[in-house]
């Protein structure tokens, strides 16, 4: 029998519950916005003491190896960019889709991943110490100020880069000018799309477009993002870039 979702989520949750020295552990990803599905992942926050963070995540591999071999397993370089430990494991009775992302979350660090407008509803499986409840909310003119700022910068950068697509149409290189494209003229285009539609996750890019934006939107961004050939490439390029300075001039 293939190993599922609630059995592993069940081994973790009576493999650490007991401790005192961990204090919540929950789902975000698509749980936390009720999207589960067959393809869907385990993304795993635990909220610990500062001094048993490594120690908890020893456990939680000897958890998960006891429920089925661990045919893959990545931990992020530290110290990573969130403060956290994070390791992600590949279970071979669980097949290659659901993955464990597990984040052991120092009960210090304030960057948990909780803010709902950004993350979900976080999805608790238990909350000892009020983790989850007592998380900050999104500060709304911290964020105004943060696009404003990205803005100003997009304002600039994207007539600075727009010339690494178009001399490689120029010089016949589709592939360079494709990946210049997607870089340096899709990417930020989506990027104010998301600050118009879903301003708590303008730095998000495709992650969520087709849950964050309008379906016209997302229709109209699927055409850009598959150029044809050259010819084709130069066309939308040519779109994308009208479409951007009319998301920008707008606001």
């Amino acid at each position: 029998m293939p190993l599922t979702r609630e059995k592993i989520l069940a081994g973790l949750r009576a493999a650490l519950e007991p401790l005192e020295h961990v204090y919540a552990l929950w789902e975000g990803g698509a749980a936390a916005f009720n999207r589960v599905d067959a393809w869907s992942d385990i993304d795993v926050m635990v909220d610990v003491e500062d001094e048993r963070a490594a120690e908890v995540m020893a456990l939680v591999e000897q958890t998960l190896a006891a429920l089925s071999p661990i045919t893959l397993k990545y931990e992020t370089p530290q110290p990573a960019w969130h403060g956290h430990l994070q390791t992600f494991f590949q279970l071979q009775a669980a097949g290659p889709y659901l993955v464990v992302d597990l984040a052991v979350i120092r009960h210090s660090n304030p960057k948990k991943f909780l803010e709902p407008e950004i993350h979900g509803q976080a999805l608790v499986h238990f909350d000892k110490r009020g983790v989850v409840a007592g998380a900050p909310a999104l500060d709304p003119a911290a964020l105004r100020e943060q696009i404003a700022a990205r803005r100003a910068t997009l304002r600039v950068l994207f007539p600075l880069f727009q010339p690494l697509t178009t001399k490689e149409l120029q010089r016949g290189n589709l592939m360079e000018a494709v990946a210049f494209y997607n870089g340096y003229t899709l990417r930020p285009l989506v990027e104010v799309l998301r600050m118009r539609h879903c301003p708590a996750r303008y730095n998000f890019h495709t992650r969520y477009v087709y849950y964050d934006l309008p379906p016209e939107a997302v229709g109209r961004l699927e055409r850009l993002f598959l150029p044809a050939g050259l010819a084709d490439l130069t066309a939308k390029q040519a779109e994308a870039e009208a479409w951007f300075w009319e998301l920008l001039e707008a606001e």
